[in-house]
């Protein structure tokens, strides 16, 4: 690899625009352009995007991702490209594919790149090849299609060896949803691992409060549900019932008022009525009077006659045998009994595991499997370095290709002037009066 001498290297310029630009000419320019007086550039900055240039090239350059290029950012590109060649000439030939041998391979960095361009040829079935493009370094679902391991972290169902392991991936994908592989296919990390893994102990856990505390929990077993949903159904309009009763009790007094007036009784009269009528479902549930149990049968307000009667079937008679009123203590005492059920429900983890069922859950669990996951994550995780350099092919190919194209549009305009090739920040093409002007 050539070196630098700053000291004695000679630049070369050209007018245009009315100021000295500098001309890129040999690759000693490009090792030295960390010396040139950064007010003889043309530009300090540029955008990511909008200009005629891969927005992927210059990302890989946009080193804090600000979507913006600096020329801190040109010199550290400009600087580690000249390091993984040979002759930093090949890197202003501007050509698409570069050749291996160019490839300078006296440094541990530029040796693993090297071979990891060769091996991506090899994937790619092109064994032998002596160049590599952009395309081909680029194309990580075809260079990794193959491969077990890759070094991302993320293991698919084919990178598993036995059926129950490919299974239990499948799982975690179905409950969690997958992430890319660099194979193109679906896997799962190590975060998704642990989470599922989390989560079906939580709703075994969860599931086991139930079977330890089923006396408690579920006081009428399997029934339990339903009868949380008859009970909810109504259980505003009971509350609302015996507070009534109570306040009569309490004052005699209140007893025409929390019966409503007939003045409201007229109004919603006035009206085609329904038992779906809002007027009447606002009504109380019975008739108030201090001390008194609520009907089940006759005299419940008609809106709400087919809720009390799955209220009796499904919740009353279960718990207190048949009976055609309720009193306040018995409702008490139901709404104790449902209300274990209920905050058992409400500390339910696990949900998104739980399409899985239980049996399969505790079999998962049982097996061993997250260590069989974690251990094939660790393995694909041992080829990282090798991953890298083939991230590293990709950068120096895309450089190769267009690092003078992006000098001469920013250290120098000399594309705009030469008129040749289009400048890389212009956009388009304006026709008038027979003559066409480009834009930028």
């Amino acid at each position: 690899m050539i070196t630098s001498d700053s000291s004695k290297h000679i630049w070369k310029f050209f007018r245009a625009g009315g100021f000295d630009q500098v001309r890129f000419e040999t690759g000693a320019d490009l090792l030295n352009l960390g010396q040139l007086d950064q007010k003889l550039w043309a530009a300090l900055s540029c955008p990511t995007r909008g200009l005629e240039l891969d927005p992927k090239t210059l990302d890989l350059i946009d080193l804090d991702k600000d979507g913006r290029i600096r020329s801190s950012e040109i010199l550290t590109a400009v600087k580690w490209a000249c390091s993984m060649v040979k002759s930093p000439d090949v890197l202003l030939r501007r050509a698409d594919a570069i050749e291996l041998n160019a490839i300078n391979d006296a440094t541990p960095e530029g040796k693993a790149l090297l071979a990891s361009a060769t091996q991506i040829l090899a994937n790619l079935g092109k064994d032998g090849a002596t160049k590599i493009s952009v395309d081909e370094a680029a194309d990580t679902a075809k260079i990794f299609a193959q491969t077990k391991f890759n070094g991302d972290g993320i293991i698919t169902a084919e990178t598993a060896e036995d059926a129950a392991t490919k299974s239990l991936v499948a799982d975690v994908i179905a409950c969690l949803g997958s992430e890319q592989d660099r194979s193109g296919n679906p896997g799962v990390s190590q975060a998704k691992v642990d989470q599922f893994f989390a989560e079906a102990l939580a709703y075994s856990e969860w599931v086991k409060k139930s079977e330890t505390d089923a006396a408690s929990i579920l006081p009428l077993g399997e029934q339990t549900a339903a009868a949380l949903t008859a009970f909810k159904a109504i259980k505003g309009k009971v509350d609302d019932y015996f507070t009534r009763c109570r306040l009569a009790a309490f004052d005699p007094r209140a007893l025409a008022a929390v019966n409503r007036s007939e003045t409201e009784y007229v109004t919603a009269a006035a009206k085609d009525m329904s038992v779906t009528a809002v007027e009447l479902s606002g009504f109380p549930l019975a008739t108030i009077a201090a001390g008194k149990p609520l009907p089940l049968q006759e005299g419940v307000n008609p809106a709400w006659t087919a809720a009390a009667a799955t209220l009796s079937a499904v919740v009353i008679q279960p718990m207190l045998g048949s009976r055609t009123s309720l009193t306040e203590a018995e409702w008490t005492s139901i709404s104790g009994r449902l209300s274990a059920y209920e905050s058992w429900l409400g500390s339910k983890g696990g949900t998104s595991v739980e399409k899985l069922g239980l049996a399969r859950l505790r079999e998962i669990l049982a097996c061993g499997g997250k260590d069989s996951l974690t251990t094939l994550i660790a393995k694909d995780k041992t080829l990282e370095p090798e991953a890298s350099s083939v991230a590293g092919v990709e950068k120096l190919v895309r450089l190769h290709r267009d690092l003078k194209q992006l000098l001469v549009n920013f250290v120098s305009f000399e594309d705009f002037y030469a008129r040749e090739r289009k400048a890389v920040f212009q956009v388009g093409t304006l026709f008038l009066d027979g003559r066409s002007c480009d834009l930028c």
